[in-house]
């Protein structure tokens, strides 16, 4: 049973391997699986933004109705 994703925890992962990389921690062999990791935790990251900011406007306008 895997572990529901977080906003957080996307962050912080994405966050470590910026780190990894401008530090050159990275051997080439790995570098390519990283950038492709981080591709798919900063589409998390944008797609949880952008649900988030659906939910808040959505919330704000029900609010003004009543």
């Amino acid at each position: 049973m895997s572990k529901k994703q977080t906003y957080s925890a996307a962050l912080e992962e994405l966050e470590s391997i910026i780190q990894e990389i401008e530090n050159e921690e990275i051997n080439i062999d790995d570098l390519s699986l990283k950038v492709k990791r981080a591709s798919v935790l900063l589409k998390f990251c944008k797609e949880k933004l952008r649900t988030t900011e659906k939910d808040i406007t959505a919330i704000l306008e029900d609010l003004e109705e009543e």
